[in-house]
């Protein structure tokens, strides 16, 4: 019989990739995770993992049972809901959602929500693509708002993927810059710029760019955050990319100018399980869905009635 904590184990070396650092999250010992995973061979009859110098990987055998033990986690997550719901009498919804989309679309999307839904008890929980992805996946969250770039939405095995908007992103330039006045910009004039990275991803982009473009890119700032990325930016210490949701409306010295086409943009949409519909899902998915419109709609007005417009002042915003 398989053991579901030592199921839990190969999952988290799955994601890891050694012994030690899986330990680390489990709050294990890296000999307690290797008699667990050990352990776990001797009940299947198969090697899980292939142990090297440079950490561990499944075996044939080993990405079956982490796919299997996905499916075994949510339903038992979702087990413990339906029985809560039982005793407590309320039904539950919990949404998973990056910062800036969490701060643009989630509130006016709740609001509506909450007021046709009252007996439900809603959750919200803040994390990047690969985590909310996770969450929905192992049954912790029922649906989840995320964005990809150019590249497919990452790990959406058993999900469905419902597109909510196109989140264009724009130069963001310091009080006075001489480039403040232009229409649009190539990125490659701003190849002598230090840049503030505002997310990871924003930095992988832009790494991509410079590298096609022929320059090196200089960071002056890098973090987590679009917001504190702005502030960086209107202290003086260089420029930043920032997309639609993540723009800071009270910026007001800052100058957003369009990135000339083909421009690089998020695509935001809400991920959810396949094999469990739900019509409260459904309900908070629509909820989105307008909420999106709310935003996308004045932004297309903004750029048809303003084509000779130049560099905007954040101010307006």
């Amino acid at each position: 019989m398989i053991d579901v904590a030592r199921l839990r184990v190969l999952r988290e070396v799955a994601r890891q990739g050694s012994f030690s650092k899986a330990a680390a999250v489990l709050l294990f010992t890296p000999s307690a995770v290797s008699q667990q995973i050990t352990a776990l061979e001797r009940a299947v009859g198969a090697p899980v993992v292939e142990r090297s110098t440079r950490g561990v990987v499944l075996t044939e055998s080993g990405r079956l049972l982490v796919e299997s033990a996905e499916a075994i986690f949510a339903e038992l997550h979702r087990a413990r809901e339906q029985i809560s719901r039982l005793t407590t009498g309320r039904s539950r919804l919990t949404v998973a959602t990056f910062t800036s989309g969490g701060r643009r679309l989630l509130p006016s999307a709740l609001e509506g929500f909450v007021a046709a839904h009252p007996e439900v008890e809603v959750n919200v929980v803040e994390g990047e693509p690969e985590i909310s992805l996770s969450l929905v996946r192992e049954g912790r969250a029922d649906l989840a708002v995320a964005y990809h770039f150019d590249g497919p939405l990452p790990d959406s095995s058993g999900l469905r993927w419902t597109p909510l908007m196109d989140d264009p992103m724009s130069v963001v330039l310091p009080p006075r810059h001489p480039l403040a006045g232009r229409a649009e910009l190539d990125l490659a004039e701003l190849a002598a710029e230090s840049w503030v990275i505002g997310c990871t991803r924003t930095e992988g982009f832009l790494r991509r760019y410079a590298a096609m473009a022929g320059f090196e890119l200089r960071v002056s700032g890098s973090t987590t955050d679009y917001f504190f990325a702005q502030a960086l930016v209107a202290a003086g210490l260089g420029v930043t990319l920032v997309p639609e949701l993540g723009l800071d409306p009270g910026a007001a010295d800052l100058t957003l100018v369009p990135v000339r086409p083909p421009r690089p943009a998020r695509y935001v949409g809400v991920a959810a399980s396949r094999r469990h519909p739900s019509p409260l899902v459904e309900a908070m998915t629509g909820a989105l869905r307008e909420a999106a419109r709310q935003i996308v709609e004045p932004q297309v007005a903004e750029r048809t009635n303003s084509s000779k417009v130049t560099g905007r002042s954040m101010v307006t915003r």
